[in-house]
């Protein structure tokens, strides 16, 4: 049994969640190019890269465009994201998040952003919670998405901490999938039938811990 050392979060839909804001954005792109997508399509997005997201959305709505047409389409979408969550506020962190991160640090815990988005830095500075993590590890740091486990291992060495004495919270699978492949463990926030793979599942980090994280 190793004992935790670290935590890793990723940050959409685990300290806040900014899926509604991609949502918006991709829909908005979508509608200029002559359809719509579904929140159900959307969850399909969750923890999928920018480009790759792009790619899906285009194939759902049968449109095709060059390479350099699909760059311009993934920055005028990020354009509209970035704008949008420019005025996001701490009121928007999610329930437990900050209590628990205040938690793991006044233990001795490190603690670690692990994220694919590039708008990581001005998220948490918006919602005034950028003090709260020893190293960020975000889409600017990685090239290779989840389910690699990169952007883990590279949180895991920049707080100097064994992968195997790191947890990492997340609510995608692909997620989950990135940390076991890490070999770190890992709790999936979320509901237990989309994210059973997980050590443990759990609503929210209002449900979580530090006498559940040593329980791992």
């Amino acid at each position: 049994m190793s004992i935790i050392k670290a935590c890793i979060f990723d940050l959409d839909g685990v300290i806040v969640d900014t899926a509604v804001y991609h949502y918006k954005a991709w829909r908005r792109l979508a509608n200029e190019l002559g359809f719509d997508i579904t929140e159900e399509q959307n969850e399909q997005l969750k923890g999928v890269s920018r480009v790759r997201s792009l790619e899906l959305i285009l194939q759902w709505g049968g449109v095709v465009k060059t390479a350099a047409e699909q760059a311009e389409l993934a920055q005028r979408k990020n354009e509209w994201y970035v704008e949008m969550i420019s005025h996001m506020t701490p009121a928007e962190i999610l329930p437990g998040a900050k209590e628990f991160l205040e938690s793991c640090r006044a233990a001795g815990l490190k603690t670690a952003l692990g994220s694919a988005s590039k708008n990581s830095v001005t998220i948490l500075d918006k919602i005034g919670m950028a003090g709260l993590f020893d190293a960020v590890i975000d889409g600017n740091k990685v090239n290779k998405p989840k389910p690699d486990p990169e952007v883990f291992l590279k949180g895991a060495e920049a707080l100097n901490i064994p992968p195997a004495n790191c947890v990492v919270f997340e609510d995608a699978i692909a997620g989950i999938e990135a940390a076991k492949n890490g070999g770190m463990k890992a709790i999936g926030v979320g509901s237990p039938k989309v994210l059973g793979e997980a050590d443990l599942v759990i609503s929210g980090l209002n449900e979580m811990s530090l006498e559940k994280l040593s329980a791992l």
